[in-house]
């Protein structure tokens, strides 16, 4: 297994838009289980395919960060089946390095996709997981946190924002 670049904000893969996976071949299973490595490596819970420039429709959790021991999720193609309620909690990207900010996104959610094995799974979520399933599959869509932010709240960002787009260069 190898460690994958993480691609920082201003890198123009992060606004692309995922494809839709046909066939689970050796190289999304090597590409989920780099990615894998690289989000433990880096400390975050998950990463989306176009976070480390591929643009198969894939994204990996790793929820031990959160407590829990369940084995990674791997989800290919997933789409977003059902949400429910508000929670309001700082947001984080290891795309946007240093920067989170408090966003109101769905407190549970059902997601449907296929894993590694090429069966559907149907997976559903409370919380920090929720969030970030819908965060990694924002990522598949290109689509960062960001983009939910009120403008005024984005405005205040843009120094911020200038310098880790600066710093990719």
């Amino acid at each position: 297994m190898a460690l994958l670049s993480i691609r920082t904000y201003g890198d123009p893969v992060l606004r692309k838009r995922a494809h839709e996976v046909t066939d689970i071949d050796q190289m999304i299973v090597r590409l989920s289980q780099n990615m894998i490595e690289t989000v433990r490596n880096a400390g975050g819970i998950g990463l989306a395919a176009t976070q480390v420039g591929e643009l198969p429709s894939l994204f990996v959790i790793d929820p031990t960060p959160l407590g829990m021991e369940e084995k990674p999720f791997v989800v290919i193609n997933p789409r977003i089946v059902e949400v429910a309620g508000e929670l309001r909690r700082e947001e984080g990207c290891l795309s946007i390095p240093g920067l989170s900010q408090e966003l109101v996104r769905p407190a549970r959610v059902v997601i449907r996709g296929i894993d590694l094995d090429g069966k559907e799974i149907t997976l559903e979520a409370t919380s920090i997981l929720a969030r970030a399933f819908l965060h990694e599959i924002d990522h598949l869509n290109g689509v960062l946190f960001i983009d939910h932010l009120k403008p005024g709240q984005r405005e205040l960002l843009r120094g911020k924002l200038r310098e880790i787009a600066r710093k990719k260069e």
